[in-house]
């Protein structure tokens, strides 16, 4: 018989056992459990059709259909986990609600030799499980925030190499967090997938001691950072970190100059209202130009006026810290030392 894991069991699997994922590769792609592999039961249109059998047939009917889809594919799937087992001849797996597709691939690798950890609850049991040791852990949060262009990631970066605890939101999301925030990165994960990699982190920290956050708005791109963590981030004291202007203009020049006018301008598209139609016209002209520092010069006065104004809102403890240059490592040493 496998055994059958807890989430927090489960996932300590991973440092000497792979995981299988033995859901659709729609569903895979949707969010699954960092690192996992992919080995479908079914494939998307196989799953829809044994779905609808199992709802207006009965499961009877249900089951015979998918053994008629998987017989051919039972051997790759014991070639697929002979690749990836162990030297124990371990092997971990989960389907959605911990039924029947792991039960059914459990079956057949214990048959072929292979010792088989499943996920009680599947995949589902994980995501509630995520939100729920967010959302009571006790934590330490502390927030970094600043003006556009203070370089808020960079000092994150660093200070997790000098070992402190960092969530990087906007490295998990593939965004910086502005209308320009999707220049130069890769394409966004799903929300789920935003989700499952925050976790991945956040299980692993020390809570006797801080974790740091960059300053966010609900959203980064397209993504919804979820409650659980959003509170409290909501009610953490904010170290807000001022930089030269000049510096921060330097910094965004560098950051996005070099990945051409088009982009840049479908950026400036989004926020063409708010800059208001004067503004949003010099900036064009700027960029026509390639005069990057005075576009980057024209949108920090929207960007900082935005940041304040949300600032004005907080209700949480916020810590003036003025900062002589865009200098990332002092900056995080600076900021590590407080406590």
């Amino acid at each position: 018989m496998p055994a059958t894991l807890s989430p927090d069991q489960f996932l300590l699997l991973r440092e000497h056992v792979s995981i299988l994922d033995v859901r659709s590769p729609k569903e895979f792609l949707k969010g699954h459990i960092p690192n996992a592999l992919s080995m479908p039961l079914f494939t998307d249109e196989e799953r829809a059709i044994v779905g609808t059998k199992y709802t207006k047939q009965g499961k009877d009917l249900a089951v015979l259909a998918g053994l008629e889809f998987v017989g051919s594919k039972l051997a790759d799937m014991v070639r697929f986990a002979r690749k990836n087992v162990n030297k124990q001849g371990e092997i971990a797996l989960y389907c959605w609600r911990g039924g029947m597709r792991s039960g059914s691939v459990a079956w057949l690798l214990e048959t072929a030799g292979f010792k088989v950890y499943l996920l009680r609850g599947g995949y589902k049991a994980y995501r509630t499980h995520l939100r729920h040791v967010v959302g009571s852990t006790d934590a330490d949060i502390r927030l970094v925030g600043g003006m556009t262009g203070s370089g808020k990631t960079d000092i994150l970066l660093n200070m997790k190499k000098g070992g402190c605890q960092i969530l990087d939101l906007e490295g998990y999301a593939n965004h910086k967090g502005s209308a320009f925030g999707a220049i130069g990165q890769s394409p966004q994960p799903s929300a789920e997938m935003f989700e499952n990699l925050i976790f991945d982190d956040w299980r692993t920290f020390d809570f006797g001691k801080p974790i740091w956050l960059e300053d966010e708005s609900k959203n980064i791109g397209s993504l919804f950072i979820f409650d659980e963590l959003f509170s409290k981030m909501s009610k953490a004291p904010l170290y807000r970190i001022s930089v030269p202007k000049s510096d921060r203009i330097t910094r965004l020049v560098k950051e996005y100059s070099s990945f051409g006018n088009e982009l840049i301008r479908e950026a400036l598209g989004k926020i063409e209202r708010r800059l208001g139609f004067d503004v949003y016209q010099f900036c064009l002209r700027a960029l026509d130009e390639r005069d990057y520092a005075k576009i980057a010069d024209l949108t920090l006065y929207y960007y900082d006026k935005a940041y304040l104004n949300q600032n004005s809102k907080r209700t949480s403890k916020i810590i003036d810290i003025e900062l002589d240059r865009d200098d990332p490592l002092t900056n995080a040493r600076l900021l590590a030392k407080i406590r």
